[in-house]
C-alpha cells in the first residue's frame, strides 16, 4: 500500500472534478484527482455531449419536411439509426481529450483511475493507494434512477447511460418520465424514424411554466410522439422486443423501453460515515460555501451537493471552489441566475422565478413582459414564429426569464447575465442589436417593459405637451 500527502483530494472526475483539479493544479496546488469509471464524467460520455449530438443527426433527418414553405422539394431522407450512433461516438471522442487523465498528468495533477472511498476523516483510499490530503471534495455526480416498478427486472430496461450504444433502432419507444431527458430523446427518436410514447406520472415538463411548457408539447404532439400525463407506471410486462407498461391511463406496448424518470446522486461506497459527513439520498449536507457541516476538511460540487444538477451548475461551483480552496478567498454559492434548457425544438429555457414563484413571492410588486417571436423579422425569414419570451420584472430590475422557441438556450443567456449582475431593464433597453437578430425578442421585451411608462401616462403627455409648447 502506497501513501501520498496532498493539499486537494477530488473524488470525481467530471465537471465539477476536472474545473478544481485543473485550477487548482495550474495555481500551484498539489492535487489528487480519483475517477473509478470514464474521465468527463456523465456529461461527457452519457448526459450533454451524446444527447446533443443525437438531436442534431435528428434535426438534420427532419429538416426537410419543411422545405416546400421555402419553395423547395421536400426530402424525406433515408435515416440510417447506427450511423447516427457513429456521430454521437464521434462527438464524444472528439472532446474526450480535452477530459483526459493525459491532459489532467500534464497540468501537474496525480490521476488514480480506481474507486475512492474515505477511510478516516482524513484519509481516502483508491486501490492500493492512500492519500491523506488537507481538503477533499467530494465530486462524484448522478446517475439514472430506475424506480422499483413490478415486472421491470424481467425486460430490458434502458437509460442515458444505455440508451446511445443502443445501434437498433427501436420499433416503438417507450419513454417512462417527462422530464428534459425523456422529452429530448423521446423528440431524436421520433425524428429518426421510430414510434414514440412518454408516459409521465404527473405533468410532461412539470417543472417549468405551464404556458411555456404547451408551447414545447404542443410541437413534440404534432410531429407523432404521444406523450400520456397523469399515468403513474404500476407494472410492466412482457419481454424484450413486447414490453406493456400498465397505468391507470391505459396499458402501453412498445418494442424499447427508456427509464428517464430522474437522477440518483452517487455517494454509496464512499466511506462517508468513516469520514463524519453527514448525508442523504440528495447528497452531502453542505454550507452555502460547498463545505461539509459535519467535516470542515470536506467540500461538494456538483450534483453531489444537493442542489440544481446540471453540468453548468457543476462548472460553477468548481470555481467558486478554487476560489475559496486555492486562494483562500470567501465564497457563496447562489441559484438564482442559474439557467437550464431543454433542448427539444423548439427549446425551452428558464432563468430565475417563474411566472407563478414571482407572484408568490412579490405580488403586487411584480409586473411580467412579453415578447413574442411573431413579432421577430428573423424568426419570420425562417419560419420560426412559433414561441415566446417572459420576462419577470420587480423594482425595474428581471428576477426571472422564460423562453420558449428557436434558440431559446442562446436567449436565456442575456436575461443570466443581466440577473447575475443586478442589471436593470433599461441596460437592456439602451443595447444598440444587429438586424434582424433573435437577441431583439430580447430588447423588445425590455421595451415592453418601458411601454406602458412612456406611452400610457398622462403626466408623461403633459411633459411632452409643454416640451412641444416652449422649445424653439
Amino acid at each position: 500500500m502506497s501513501r501520498i500527502e496532498t493539499d486537494i483530494c477530488i473524488i470525481g472526475a467530471g465537471s465539477a472534478g476536472l474545473s478544481i483539479a485543473s485550477g487548482a493544479a495550474q495555481m500551484g496546488a498539489r492535487v489528487v484527482l480519483i475517477e473509478g469509471h470514464k474521465m468527463g464524467g456523465d456529461c461527457l460520455n452519457y448526459g450533454c455531449v451524446p444527447s446533443k449530438a443525437l438531436l442534431a443527426s435528428a434535426k438534420h433527418a427532419h429538416a426537410g419536411l419543411d422545405n416546400p414553405d421555402f419553395g423547395i422539394a421536400q426530402a424525406h431522407p433515408e435515416v440510417n439509426y447506427a450511423g447516427a450512433k457513429d456521430h454521437v461516438r464521434r462527438v464524444i471522442d472528439a472532446i474526450a481529450p480535452v477530459d483526459s487523465q493525459e491532459r489532467f498528468e500534464g497540468f501537474g495533477c496525480t490521476v488514480i483511475r480506481e474507486n475512492g472511498r474515505f477511510i478516516s476523516e482524513t484519509e481516502v483510499q483508491a486501490g492500493e493507494t492512500i492519500i491523506k490530503a488537507r481538503r477533499f471534495v467530494v465530486a462524484t455526480g448522478s446517475g439514472p434512477f430506475v424506480p422499483p416498478i413490478d415486472g421491470l427486472d424481467s425486460v430490458t430496461v434502458h437509460t442515458n447511460e444505455t440508451i446511445f450504444d443502443l445501434r437498433e433502432k427501436p420499433d416503438h419507444l417507450l419513454v417512462v418520465g417527462g422530464g428534459p431527458i425523456g422529452m429530448e430523446m423521446a423528440q431524436a427518436h421520433v425524428r429518426l424514424g421510430c414510434k414514440v410514447t412518454v408516459i409521465e406520472g404527473a405533468k410532461a415538463m412539470g417543472k417549468d411554466d405551464p404556458e411555456m411548457a404547451a408551447i414545447v408539447l404542443n410541437n413534440l404532439r404534432s410531429e407523432g410522439i404521444e406523450i400520456v400525463e397523469d399515468a403513474q407506471a404500476s407494472r410492466i410486462s412482457g419481454g424484450d422486443g413486447t414490453i406493456t407498461v400498465h397505468t391507470p391511463k391505459g396499458d402501453f406496448t412498445g418494442s424499447h423501453l427508456l427509464m428517464a424518470v430522474g437522477r440518483a446522486v452517487n455517494v454509496a461506497n464512499l466511506g462517508l460515515d468513516k469520514a463524519n459527513v453527514e448525508h442523504d439520498r440528495r447528497g452531502l449536507k453542505v454550507d452555502d460555501s460547498l463545505r461539509s457541516v459535519s467535516n470542515k476538511r470536506v467540500y461538494a460540487a456538483g450534483d453531489v451537493a444537493g442542489g440544481l444538477q446540471f453540468t453548468h451548475v457543476a462548472g460553477y461551483h468548481g470555481g467558486q471552489l478554487v476560489r475559496s480552496l486555492v486562494l483562500g478567498l470567501p465564497s457563496k454559492v447562489r441559484t438564482d441566475h442559474i439557467p437550464w434548457v431543454t433542448y427539444t425544438d423548439p427549446e425551452l429555457a428558464q432563468v430565475g422565478l417563474t411566472e407563478a414563484q414571482a407572484r408568490e413571492a412579490h405580488g403586487d410588486k411584480l409586473t411580467v413582459v412579453r415578447s413574442e417571436y411573431s413579432h421577430n423579422d428573423r424568426a419570420n425569414t425562417e419560419l420560426q414564429m412559433r414561441g415566446l419570451i417572459k420576462v419577470m420584472v420587480v423594482g425595474g430590475k428581471p428576477v426571472g426569464a422564460s423562453i420558449a422557441g428557436h434558440l431559446a438556450g442562446e436567449l436565456i443567456a442575456l436575461w443570466a447575465m443581466a440577473i447575475a449582475n443586478k442589471m436593470k431593464m433599461q441596460a437592456i433597453s439602451n443595447t444598440v442589436l444587429p438586424y434582424p437578430t433573435y437577441m431583439e425578442l430580447n430588447k423588445r421585451a425590455a421595451g415592453a417593459y418601458f411601454t406602458p411608462k412612456l406611452f400610457e401616462s398622462d403626466m408623461v403627455k403633459r411633459i411632452v405637451g409643454l416640451v412641444q409648447r416652449f422649445l424653439p
